[in-house]
């Protein structure tokens, strides 16, 4: 597989020349003017590798956030399917804030992570101004208008997600010189409403796909770390799916569908979609190539598009566990955790009954007590018990008497947590896997809804028992209809950013209208009693069969927040503080924000 290169040069001339050329009296070395540049096909490359570059550090990578990545937080954190978790209430709170609703217009997330849309947009509008009418002395070029096309549609994801997010952000399509942008629907010169933004990033979708180059084959890897056919056709469908154009949205993913570029993964190797081992697979219709560069140093490029100690986020509360015996050890090869993530019970309740120990669910999510008694430790003594001993054993276990495990419930995450395999040469909590943006089986779900929606059933029916649940394992069902695609999609895609804006779009809010009320605490009982009045709830339903319980908090609340989702407020982010203080023209989302 061929590295997409991002140029030093490039992001000198695209990022820093028109800020310092002014500015500076002493010549800066290896920075290209800005009238010399945007000459050639090898200008449009540069320039088009700087734009990818851009939304490698700002959106997968993380460049701005520094320990999380705004993309993830951002699209996970309020749904259903989660808590924010940590070591107490209070840790990883910007998170937190998502998670139980209590965010207002400072949240730092929602500060990050609209900027950093923004400052990709800005790189693609600038390959996309500079090239759409080809070369200055050469006019349109193959390559002139293929990389103007790649950052169209790389910009219509981004409005995409600014619309599904904010309701009406600014429409910038082009390099702004002078003014302030207002809403899109209180443009004086274009209003565009909410529909009206998804509808235009179908349209731009759609307009690119003849410039753009189409996977050569399911086993072509250079074709699943750049934007082709196939992505701009995902991406139109989704906007469509969005605006409601379930028809429109059908066709247009069909045709990634009847491409014959992407498959899913046998089941044996779904695990490997979120990990090192299945960067560029079969299955991966884009996603942001983060190999290694030697041009890049650590802090030269390398970390910054990568997600430096977001491991530490996700991964357990090592320190919770008893001392050198935290059962996930060996798989993340030692990296201690922050337990940033929780599962909720329903949740893992719901999977497990629909899936049992399918490779699906085994790459998802383990039980405490499978964690416990079944992982491999880098401790010989304990792998050398046997399952009775390790289950009356002080040795291993959940140690902490105050917080236990602080969010987290009988289940514990395992498909985003890091793997020693992942971790790259600058450290074993920098990962370097490849950061994915849209793989094959969430194509196939949103074309599955689509068929729903407009009437035709065979179709979903083929998605969800032949593609779906077939790669799962899994028998076919008799009747799919929208229940039973919510649930197979929620299994699926957990944690890959489609659950929260799936709840809004469906109206299914009644779960996070509770956010916050309730939050669990895991205890191990042969480091902490049940205390009088806690009413645990047992692992296994009895404490004569179980070692594991929860007990569920409420100490948001006790602190006075107001927690939960709230109707007419919650379906869109502020724009952030930073934002409406320097932009008079910027008309805050309803809601009471402060």
């Amino acid at each position: 597989m061929k590295k997409i290169v991002y140029s030093i040069l490039a992001i000198a001339a695209l990022f820093t020349a028109v800020s310092c050329e002014k500015n500076l009296d002493i010549p800066q070395k290896g920075v290209v003017a800005i009238e010399d540049f945007y000459q050639t096909d090898a200008d449009a490359e540069a320039a088009l590798a700087a734009a990818y570059a851009r939304f490698a550090t700002r959106i997968t990578g993380q460049d701005g956030s520094s320990i999380y990545t705004d993309y993830k937080a951002a699209l996970n954190n309020c749904g259903d399917d989660m808590y924010a978790a940590g070591s107490n209430f209070g840790d990883n709170d910007f998170m937190a804030q998502l998670d139980e609703f209590r965010l207002d217009t400072g949240n730092q997330v929602i500060d990050h992570f609209y900027s950093n849309l923004f400052q990709v947009n800005y790189a693609c509008n600038l390959v996309i101004d500079n090239f759409k009418d080809g070369l200055p002395n050469g006019g349109q070029t193959a390559t002139t208008k293929r990389v103007v096309a790649e950052a169209r549609v790389m910009r219509a994801y981004i409005y995409f997600l600014l619309t599904a997010l904010w309701n009406t952000p600014p429409m910038i399509d082009h390099v702004i010189t002078e003014g302030l942008p207002y809403n899109s629907d209180k443009d004086p010169d274009n209003p565009m409403t909410h529909d009206d933004l998804f509808r235009w990033v179908a349209s731009e979708c759609e307009a690119a796909v003849p410039d753009l180059d189409e996977r050569k084959s399911t086993s072509d890897k250079d074709g699943a770390v750049k934007v082709t056919k196939g992505f701009a056709w995902a991406v139109q469908g989704k906007a469509l799916l969005f605006a409601k154009d379930y028809t429109g949205a059908k066709t247009a993913l069909k045709k990634v569908i009847d491409s014959g570029k992407y498959e899913l993964v046998p089941g044996d190797k779904y695990w490997q979609n979120f990990h090192v081992e299945g960067d560029a697979n079969e299955e991966k219709v884009f996603e942001l190539n983060i190999e290694y560069n030697s041009a890049l140093g650590a802090w030269g490029g390398q970390i910054q598009r990568s997600t430096w100690m977001e491991a530490n986020i996700w991964n357990w509360r090592s320190d919770h566990f008893v001392k050198g015996a935290s059962p996930h050890g060996k798989y993340t090869g030692g990296v201690d955790g922050w337990g940033g993530l929780g599962v909720p019970k329903w949740f893992g309740d719901e999977f497990f009954a629909n899936d049992g120990h399918s490779p699906r669910f085994d790459a998802t999510l383990i039980t405490i007590s499978d964690a416990v008694y079944g992982m491999e430790y880098n401790n010989a003594e304990i792998n050398d018990m046997t399952l009775d001993q390790k289950k009356v054993s002080d040795k291993i276990g959940i140690e902490d008497p105050q917080d236990g495990l602080y969010g987290q419930s009988f289940y514990l995450p395992l498909k985003q947590l890091l793997r020693a395999t992942d971790a790259g040469a600058y450290g074993s909590n920098v990962r370097l896997n490849n950061g994915v943006i849209m793989r094959y089986a969430e194509v196939l779900l949103l074309y599955a809804e689509a068929c729903l929606q407009s009437g035709d059933s065979g179709q979903a029916e083929w998605v969800i028992n032949d593609k779906i649940r077939a790669r799962a394992g899994l028998d076919p069902l008799p009747t799919v209809n929208m229940d039973v695609l919510k649930k197979e999609k929620s299994y699926e895609l957990w944690l890959e950013g489609s659950r929260w804006l799936d709840l809004l779009r469906w109206g299914d809010t009644d779960r996070v209208k509770n956010a916050g009320q309730a939050v669990p605490k895991l205890f191990d009982k042969i480091h902490r009693a049940p205390k009088a009045g806690e009413n645990p709830i047992w692992e296994n339903g009895t404490e004569a069969d179980s070692r594991f319980y929860i007990v569920e908090t409420h100490e948001a609340i006790d602190k006075g927040y107001k927690v939960g989702f709230v109707a007419g407020k919650h379906e869109f982010f502020p724009f952030p503080k930073s934002v409406m203080d320097k932009n008079p023209n910027i008309v805050q989302n309803p809601g009471d924000w402060e």
